[in-house]
This record gives C-alpha cells, sequence and structure tokens, in this order.
C-alpha cells in the first residue's frame, strides 16, 4: 500500500527509472540522457516545459505563431513536432548544433535533469502549468490513446498511481514544485493552461516580451485568434494526429481533447475529489501558485 492508496504492478510496464525519474521507455536512450547534462545551450534558446497534459502542444502553437522567422530556411514551413523537438528522446537524425537559432525544445524533465547551462539562465524557459484534477483526468484518457504509456485498468486505479508519482514521467507535485522552487536558476515565464483559455491575448502578450518580440512589430490580435485550442486542433502542422497506428489507438480519442477547465467534475466521485483536495493541501500548501478549478471561476 502506498501512501495514498493501492499501486497496481500492471500499470507501468514501459517505465525506465534512472537519476531518480520515471521516464517513458520511447526513444529512450541512458547515454543521451547523460549528455545532456553538457548540451550546448544558446542564450536564443527557448524550452517549453511542462508536466504532460499540461498545454505543451497549444504553447508549441503560439510561440510558432509569435516567432514565425522567415529568415530561418524552411523551418517555418514545418510541423511544430520538428520544430520543437523533445529534449529528452533520442533522435539520431536530428543534429541540434546545425539547427538554425533561435532553437526551440519541447520537455517533460524535472528541472534537474535538464542542461546545465540552462539552470545557469543561459536560454528562456516556458513554463505551463494547469490545475492538476485536469492534469490527471486528461493523463487518464491518453493512457488509453498512446500506446507506449500503458494503462490503467480505471481511473481509480490511475488516481492512485497519480497521487503516488507512479505514473509514466513521474510526479505532478514533484515537478512543478521543483521547477518553481528553483525557479531563480533560471531565466524562467510561468504561464498557466487556464490563463490561455480565458485571456489568451494576455498571454501571446507575455511570451511576446518575455521573448524580447517589439510587441509593436507582432499581430498580437490575430496572434490571439489563430491561436486558439480548437483552431490549433485543426491544424495538420499542429494536432499531431500524424501519429501512426502502431503508436496510437486511435479508436479511443486524439492526441488533443477537450481543452477546457474543469473536465475533472466529468470523472471525479465526491469522496474521490476530497481525497485528492487532501493531498493537494499536503503537497502544496505553501506553494503560492493559485489554481483555476472551474471554467467559471
Amino acid at each position: 500500500m502506498d501512501a495514498y492508496g493501492p499501486q497496481s504492478p500492471s500499470f507501468d510496464p514501459s517505465i525506465i527509472e534512472y537519476k531518480g525519474f520515471r521516464f517513458l521507455n520511447f526513444k529512450y536512450n541512458e547515454k543521451y540522457i547523460d549528455s545532456l547534462e553538457t548540451f550546448e545551450t544558446r542564450e536564443s534558446d527557448v524550452f517549453v516545459v511542462t508536466y504532460p497534459k499540461s498545454g505543451t502542444v497549444w504553447t508549441q502553437q503560439i510561440v510558432s505563431l509569435i516567432c514565425p522567422d522567415e529568415d530561418r530556411t524552411g523551418e517555418e514551413l514545418l510541423p511544430n513536432n520538428l520544430r520543437f523537438p523533445w529534449i529528452e528522446f533520442f533522435n539520431e537524425e536530428i543534429d541540434h548544433s546545425s539547427r538554425p537559432s533561435p532553437r526551440f525544445f519541447s520537455s517533460h524533465l524535472p528541472y534537474n535533469l535538464v542542461p546545465n547551462e540552462l539552470r545557469k539562465g543561459k536560454g528562456k524557459v516556458i513554463y505551463v502549468s494547469r490545475n492538476p484534477k485536469d492534469v490527471m483526468v486528461s493523463y487518464f484518457h491518453f493512457t488509453y490513446f498512446f500506446k507506449p504509456m500503458g494503462k490503467a485498468k480505471d481511473f481509480s486505479e490511475f488516481m492512485d498511481n497519480f497521487l503516488n508519482g507512479n505514473v509514466p514521467l513521474g510526479s505532478w507535485f514533484d515537478h512543478l514544485r521543483g521547477w518553481y522552487d528553483h525557479r531563480d536558476e533560471f531565466n524562467i515565464l510561468f504561464i498557466s493552461y487556464e490563463e490561455m483559455i480565458k485571456d489568451l491575448r494576455s498571454v501571446v502578450i507575455k511570451i511576446c516580451k518575455f521573448l524580447g518580440k517589439k510587441i509593436e512589430n507582432v499581430d498580437i490580435d490575430k496572434i490571439a485568434e489563430e491561436g486558439t485550442f480548437n483552431k490549433m486542433k485543426k491544424n495538420p502542422k499542429a494536432n499531431y494526429e500524424w501519429i501512426p497506428a502502431d503508436h496510437a489507438n486511435k479508436e479511443n480519442g486524439s492526441f488533443l481533447r477537450k481543452g477546457t477547465i474543469g473536465d475533472w467534475k466529468n470523472v471525479m466521485t465526491v469522496a474521490q475529489n476530497e481525497k485528492f483536495d487532501q493531498v493537494f493541501q499536503e503537497k502544496m500548501k505553501d506553494l503560492p501558485l493559485k489554481f483555476i478549478w472551474d471554467i467559471n471561476e
């Protein structure tokens, strides 16, 4: 019995535990992970960092609209999964050293496993958080879609695993706290998924300022209009619908699902919600970040 419920041994068949982190056994290479410590970071590098199901793909699209950079030969034509490669995935076809600046990356890594130079303020980090109840529900559905994740037998089992950090890529609580507590080591901007839903225009302005884009040279209203979740979901360069059938159970849904706030209410029972609130208070009571739990807040 774990701290917050039983842990099913059948849930995580594809997890590799290394350096205190639960890596997904997908494009995983131990030597490559070790090499990230000395990865040569550029001042112009931009890392979009999230815990899974917290708005990674959406943020990729917004940054792509803000930074089309037509002078980067051909790259503005690439889909976002190639423009924002995952720093933790080993891919021998990508030579990061030859990529034009500014380079963009995505990551689910904890703060202590990213390149050392990034931890010393070289390069920029956009960290996107999301209320953990919606993260948990979205993650549960995603495990039934994305085959490398493995899947729990039901939501109750998944919730116990989530609260204990026994899911692919580890604990939401540890991930957010780690990045927030060590924020002074990074050149970092914190934004939230809920901000993006409620006031995307203000988020676009924040990102522009953080990336040094002069507001008068950027069509904020156009980006806010084109960067909505629903438009992104229909964009083949942004929606990850290209994922092959050997990685995806497409009969169980799609890579991107609802993009809303408060969907947890459609899944969690009263007892589950009370249990979650208790754990959340225990783990996060001293963290000053505020979360929006309902679309009407």
